[in-house]
């Protein structure tokens, strides 16, 4: 092929030959020629010399898309070469791409031709400029300004690099630049922009050009939101502004620049041009659509570019309220458009567009929050002090003053409120729980998939009614039972009305004082339940229905104080198990086990009117109530009843009641277990095997409600249960040894491995949720004796025996979940179980990073129990062993599957800290630090690994700091092969790290490298610079640019989402009833 000949570089390119190549791996050629294309044009964009021919082939190409190819090579050079470059290399090219734009961009008729090419030197520019300006390239501002002044389509093309160089320095920064860099670029712009400023103001007030002034907004948005404020507020911009949002063309980007200085906030200094912008603006507006309009309709009906008003619009809102709300209050004729300005926004709020709805939402949230923060700060004068910024102790006479100035804010804001109320029940998001939904055609369905962005609307929409309902409880309610009047009198009915507002009556459960809860629900209750009785049609009644579950699954207080409403409740939902309507019976079963967990007391004793208690009545009737469900839905009836059993106190009954709850299910065992001893290949029969496995999920059900009580059900069944294990697991075995692989995806071993596995969730279930109930060290150790030894050959050993394909990843979390539990008494059991589960996993796991998921997670968290718990037993293993398990603890933090590599990183963690507390500190560190270390900068470095940026560098700080504090005694580095001896551990360390990070970053000088690993050592003490440091070195190494680095910062999120739940908690309602721990005593 001749594109062959491209390779040779020593001679200048062909450049109509790269020409053909590019157009070939473009074109609709053979695939052959594609693919060969392809490797030619990889090879080139891989040689270190081809960005020397880039000149050349810019000028001579004729394709487009080899001019591009040409660019993406330099720009590899400019971002990871460029300050290795000589000199005079870097000002040919820094001058040859300005000269090329500005050629193409002097002339209209080139300049659109060539639109895309010029927007791609645009790009190189500011790369390159990113290096050399501003210390080696002072003159560039004032040189791209008299460029400008010189022709319309330069102007417009320098408005573009602008943009692109504030974007670059401002918006994308944080992890493409370190720290010190993003400052002196900040601090360029901000000393030279009054040439930019007097260039953006020339252009819009003299230049008749569309483009151009459609540039320059641009240009101007981009640099709003940090240009020093004097440029905006003491020039003519913002009159200037204001005059081009009348006109069509240009009102979407003016609108944005006005959002851009809404946003600011610095204090009160220019309260009065606040004020006056809006004023204008709220003129200007009118004019342009009055506040009557239904915005709904409008962008229901608008074009793409009315559209982007209306949704710019609720930007310019919010971003002006969020910031300047206060000042629009001073006073009256203010306040008048103020409300204007809200009922504009609430307007806007009813647009069908999740976009729009959100920014709306998300400004309603913050405003409720503030007036309720003030609100509930009237109760206590400091803390309403502190909301009016003021820091001096307060006379009676003040606090009445400031108490009034709420009050009247409060009611400046009732008329919006109210209709934001009216506004959130209409538009009220589904919550998790309801599982039944209309689909496209109109039909009532179950739900198959959660929405993540309806549930994260939901709980914004749910804090801000709470919010709304804690500023004034009447309303809510009114406005809450008006609608549903609606509803019951067929005026209002639709799905879609009775969900949103059952939904809204569900999510402000908690708010309200008990007794005015308790007169509202019953109300409520009430009406849904007459409602489903007067309603007719089949879809009709399963809204309802779900409506009535999720009301009442949201209300377990009122629950508790009306036994009544509570068995009403239960035995409508003992109904509803029978609706065969596809959800219903899940969310009816789903709302039984929710109220049962908060109300359990009340069903085990005995209620006044009642001669039983209610369980012994269900108990009675069972297999009637559950003759209609699924077995999934049966399991989770069960699981209820466990729960209801488990609030009883006298062990006797509870007994009795376990026994008439199991009755159904052992029946059953037994009679197969009878069978199975007359012939065991009765056990074969898949019916059998499948009554055995919803035997057996049936009691984990229960076993997880019961806990320990749970222990008579669970001994009568373990040894027959650990014999079944056994022979499936012989029965899986010999399949898949006559069947090869294929047989393990046969539905028949499919349906024993699903038995083994039920087998051992059963058990760890029950050891699991006995701890919960059993502190006592004596019971606990009687439970290990009982059940493990039982099991080191029927479940340890059988794993041993196992084909790998045929050994359940159960066993090996079974087994973790006992050393977390028994801790050190398992120090014995640990060689027996590292020889049956060690050698035979890690064999199935390290071939490569994909097969066997779920053994590589379970078998990392074994590891760690045993680090953990039984660290002696890791003590003597032999040092293969111990080889092994590091090796395996490598394996698994280089893993790019997150969960992984943190469980192997936390076990490193664990093993790092309880090796130096041992006597095997310098034997164990002589052999594995260098290692640890290397490893760690691997994956620190790699650019896939960026979740566990921070156990990367707590292990590191662990490293350094163990190195400089003396706890090692011997020398790390070896005696024999090194001349001459360091004079500590910390300078061996040191050397060790430059040599190594030099050697895999050759495009750093060692300078750079050695100041990076000195800063290590000195920053080990704290955390947060020793982290910020290296941040700064991963943006420095060029490893980490261009890419989405948040992880880098994830720690610092997790902190202030802490932050917020202890908020949250602090507020009656915003944390549903239901989701905390049950704190609501239950008696």
């Amino acid at each position: 092929m001749a594109a062959e000949k491209l390779r040779d570089l020593s001679q200048p390119l062909d450049v109509s030959l790269l020409d053909a190549t590019v157009a070939a791996f473009y074109g609709t050629g053979s695939k052959e020629e594609r693919t060969a294309a392809d490797h030619i044009l990889r090879d080139l964009q891989n040689n270190p010399d081809m960005w020397l021919q880039v000149v050349h082939i810019l000028s001579s190409a004729q394709n487009l898309n080899t001019k591009f190819f040409a660019l993406q090579v330099l720009e590899g050079v400019i971002k990871y070469r460029w300050n290795a470059l000589p000199l005079e290399q870097r000002d040919g090219m820094k001058n040859y791409i300005s000269d090329v734009i500005v050629k193409l961009s002097s002339d209209e008729v080139s300049f659109r031709r060539e639109r895309l090419y010029v927007n791609k030197l645009n790009i190189i520019l500011v790369q390159i400029l990113k290096h050399e300006w501003p210390a080696r390239w002072r003159s560039f501002v004032p040189d791209l300004v008299a460029a400008a002044k010189s022709s319309e389509t330069i102007c417009e093309n320098c408005m573009a690099i602008l943009k692109l160089l504030s974007e670059e320095v401002f918006d994308f920064s944080r992890g493409e630049m370190t720290q010190q860099k993003i400052k002196e670029l900040k601090q360029s712009m901000n000393s030279e922009f009054q040439l930019i400023h007097e260039l953006c103001l020339y252009v819009l007030s003299a230049s008749q050009r569309a483009e151009l002034i459609r540039a320059t907004l641009a240009t101007l948005h981009a640099f709003l939101s940090w240009i020093p404020l004097g440029y905006i507020f003491e020039s003519p911009l913002l009159e200037t502004l204001l005059k081009f949002f009348p006109v069509p063309a240009y009102r979407n980007l003016t609108i944005q620049c006005l959002t851009e200085v809404a946003a600011l906030s610095f204090g009160d200094f220019y309260n009065m041009q606040y004020v006056k912008l809006y004023t204008i603006f709220m003129v200007q507006l009118q004019a342009i659509v009055p506040s009557t309009t239904n915005f709904q309709e409008a962008y229901a009906n608008g074009n793409s570019e009315e559209q982007a008003f209306i949704q710019n619009l609720a930007l310019f809102f919010t971003s002006f309220f969020k910031c300047h709300i206060r000042v629009l209050e001073s006073s009256q004729e203010n306040i008048n458009i103020l409300l204007v300005g809200l009922e504009y926004l609430i307007s806007i709020s009813y647009v069908d567009d999740t976009e729009v709805f959100k920014v709306c939402l998300d400004y309603w949230n913050s405003l409720v929050s503030e007036l309720f923060d003030s609100n509930h700060n009237l109760d206590s004068p400091a803390g309403t002090a502190h909301m009016m910024g003021l820091q001096m102790p307060m006379l009676p006479a003040m606090v009445d003053g400031l108490g009034s100035q709420l009050l009247q804010r409060r009611q400046l804001y009732a008329g919006p409120m109210s209709k934001l109320r009216l506004l959130m029940i209409c538009r009220m998001a589904k919550p998790e729980e309801v599982l039944i939904v209309e689909d496209e055609n109109g039909n009532i369905v179950r739900e198959t998939m959660k929405d993540n962005d309806v549930l994260v609307q939901y709980k914004i929409m749910r804090e801000t009614l709470i919010y709304l309902a804690h500023l004034d409880h009447e309303d809510t309610e009114k406005q809450m039972l008006t609608k549903l009047g609606k509803q019951l009198n067929g005026e209002d009915f639709t799905w879609n009305n009775l969900n949103t507002l059952c939904w809204a009556i569900g999510s402000i459960s908690g708010s309200m004082a008990e007794e005015q809860e308790n007169r509202f629900l019953v109300m409520v209750i009430r009406d849904l339940l007459n409602l489903c009785e007067i309603t007719k049609g089949k879809d009709n009644k399963a809204v309802i229905a779900s409506n009535i579950m999720y009301v009442v699954g949201q209300y377990p207080r009122f629950l508790r104080a009306h036994w009544k409403f509570l068995k009403t409740v239960v035995n409508k939902l003992f109904e509803f198990m029978h609706e065969t309507h596809p959800g219903v019976q899940d969310m009816a079963c789903d709302t039984f086990l929710k109220i049962v967990q908060k109300c359990k007391r009340k069903f085990v004793i005995v209620q006044v009117g009642e001669h039983e208690p209610f369980v012994s009545e269900l108990l009675t009737t069972l297999p009637t109530t559950i003759a209609d469900l699924e077995p999934h839905q049966i399991h989770s009836f069960y699981e209820s009843v466990g729960n209801m059993i488990q609030a009883e106190t006298d062990p006797l009954r509870r007994a009795e009641y376990l026994q008439k709850l199991m009755e159904l299910p052992n029946q059953k065992w037994t009679e197969i277990i009878g069978q199975a001893r007359q012939s065991v290949d009765f056990l074969k029969d898949p019916d059998v095997i499948r009554a055995v496995l919803n035997i057996l999920q049936t009691n984990t059900s229960v076993a997880s409600s019961l806990g320990m009580y749970f222990m008579p059900q669970i001994s009568m069944i373990f040894l027959d249960m650990l014999n079944v294990y056994r022979m499936y697991s012989e029965l899986i075995s010999t399949s898949i040894a006559q069947g090869g692989p294929y047989a393990s995806r046969t539905s028949i071993v499919k349906l024993l491995r699903s038995v083994k596995r039920e087998t051992l969730k059963l058990i760890e279930t029950f050891l699991e949720k006995a701890e919960t109930l059993t502190d006592k060290a004596e019971e606990q150790k009687h439970l290990g004796k009982q059940f493990v030894p039982p099991m080191m050959d029927h479940v340890l050993g059988d794993y041993a025996r196992n084909l790998p394909d045929a050994r359940e990843s159960e066993v090996l979390s079974l087994f973790a979940t006992i050393i977390n539990k028994y801790k050190g008494t398992m120090i014995e059991k640990v060689p027996r179980i590292f020889e049956a589960v060690f050698q035979c996993t890690l064999e199935m796991i390290t071939k490569n990073f994909e097969d066997y998921p779920e053994h590589r997670l379970k078998f990392f968290s074994l590891l760690r129990a045993i680090a953990a718990h039984c660290f002696p037993a890791l003590v003597h293993l032999s040092s293969e062993q111990l080889k092994l398990v590091l090796d395996s603890i490598i394996w698994a933090f280089r893993h790019t599957e997150r969960n992984i590599a943190e469980t192997g990183l936390n076990l490193l963690l664990e093993m790092l800290k309880n090796f130096q507390g041992s006597e095997f500190c310098n034997q164990f560190y002589r052999t594995y630090f260098l290692t640890i270390e290397q490893e760690i900068f691997a994956v620190l470095t790699d650019t896939f690994h960026k979740p566990g940026f921070k156990l990367h560098v707590l292990v590191l700080q662990h490293l350094f700091c163990l190195v400089e504090s003396g706890v090692l005694t011997e020398p790390l580095w070896d005696v024999s092969n090194v001349p001459y001896p360091y004079a500590n551990n910390g300078m061996f360390v040191r050397e060790y790290t430059i040599k190594l990070l030099s050697s895999s970053f050759p495009n750093m000088t060692t300078t750079e490298v050695t100041q990076f690993v000195n800063g290590l050592f000195e920053s080990r003490g704290d955390l947060s610079s020793f982290k910020n440091h290296i941040r700064d070195f991963l943006v420095q190494s060029k490893e980490f640019s261009a890419q989405d680095n948040k992880d880098l910062y994830a720690e610092e999120a997790a902190a202030q989402r802490e932050r917020e739940r202890q908020r949250m908690l602090s507020i009656p309602g915003l944390i549903a009833p239901n989701e905390i721990q049950d704190e609501m005593v239950d008696s």
